[in-house]
């Protein structure tokens, strides 16, 4: 089959689709608004390459063989469907949508970055769906080429060099406590911060140090962490419900009403989080209003929550 295609341009496959449909060398012609002589070239090319008569002459013009016969449906949708993909996309129109969009994040990436923005997709696209993936899978570029995601959320330090990517926000630690917690009054020094008992999130389960424990080790120090949960919302309920302390990105916090939030008595470098999705849906007019939806929702949720805080990019 690969040899016949090399053998055969697409011009000769529409002069074949009208000729099928015509069947007549001079209708064909005016059709495809070449000469009478350049359509029967192009038929005896075709003629060649098939080797098969194609058109042959009858009492009432020409008639079609058996194989041209065979090729005339085939080629038909072939042709549709090869101008299908190469007419330009149509503009997307969300209020007309039924997407499921699949979108992979952690617990504090579908809570600082995600949820932000799902009123505005509800309201403006309300027949589409969000399937949300909390596991990151370990080869996440290839779930995303393969289409088994569209987009997902994740630190700038961990992303694939063959995803496309979008800066989104850069985060910061704070400490936090329960917003009654007997030190919440008191300044946090660090000998005091390294003698209260921690609480952590492990995404894998089981970890029990972090960035913190590596800015103190940085000045000899350690802390004492004492619990280790899988996800950041069990995280926030352990303080809630207890003495313990953690230090915590400050979105997810933010506007928690149980707890009480405070600068950490030592720096710890916070990150940045980046939109991926793969190369073949980075012109998909749906797939660019959903990226953009997502960004526009977080400028205006975080400039006008805390204006003195640092900007979207």
């Amino acid at each position: 089959m690969h040899n016949i295609l090399r053998r055969l341009d697409l011009n000769l496959l529409v002069t074949l689709d009208i000729l099928l449909s015509e069947q007549n060398v001079t209708r064909a012609a005016r059709v495809l608004n070449l000469t009478q002589p350049t359509v029967s070239l192009q038929l005896g090319r075709l003629r060649q390459v098939l080797n098969d008569p194609l058109l042959l002459p009858g009492p009432r013009g020409m008639s079609a063989t058996a194989r041209a016969q065979a090729l005339r449906g085939p080629l038909r949708q072939a042709l549709a469907a090869l101008e299908d993909a190469l007419t330009p996309a149509t503009p997307f129109d969300p209020l007309q949508a039924d997407h499921t969009w699949r979108v992979a994040a952690s617990d504090y990436a579908a809570t600082a970055l995600i949820w932000p923005s799902l009123a505005s997709l509800r309201h403006q696209a309300p027949g589409t769906r969000l399937a949300m993936i909390s596991k990151l899978p370990g080869n996440l570029a290839a779930e995303l080429e393969n289409d088994r995601l569209d987009l997902a959320l994740h630190i700038r330090d961990e992303a694939s060099p063959r995803l496309r990517q979008r800066s989104l926000i850069h985060e910061r630690y704070v400490l936090a406590t329960r917003f009654d917690h007997p030190l919440r009054a008191s300044s946090m020094s660090l000998e005091r911060f390294c003698d209260l008992e921690h609480a952590v999130m492990s995404p894998d389960g089981g970890g029990f140090s972090g960035s913190t424990d590596l800015a103190l080790a940085a000045r000899g120090l350690s802390r004492r962490v004492v619990l280790s949960v899988s996800n950041f919302n069990s995280l926030i309920s352990a303080l809630a419900h207890s003495d313990l302390i953690a230090v915590v990105p400050e979105r997810l916090v933010r506007h928690q009403p149980r707890l009480h939030v405070q600068e950490p008595p030592l720096p710890i470098p916070g990150f940045e989080m980046l939109m991926l999705w793969p190369e073949r849906l980075h012109r998909d007019p749906a797939h660019a209003w959903l990226r953009e939806l997502i960004a526009a929702s977080l400028r205006t949720h975080y400039e006008s929550s805390q204006p003195g805080g640092q900007a979207i990019e």
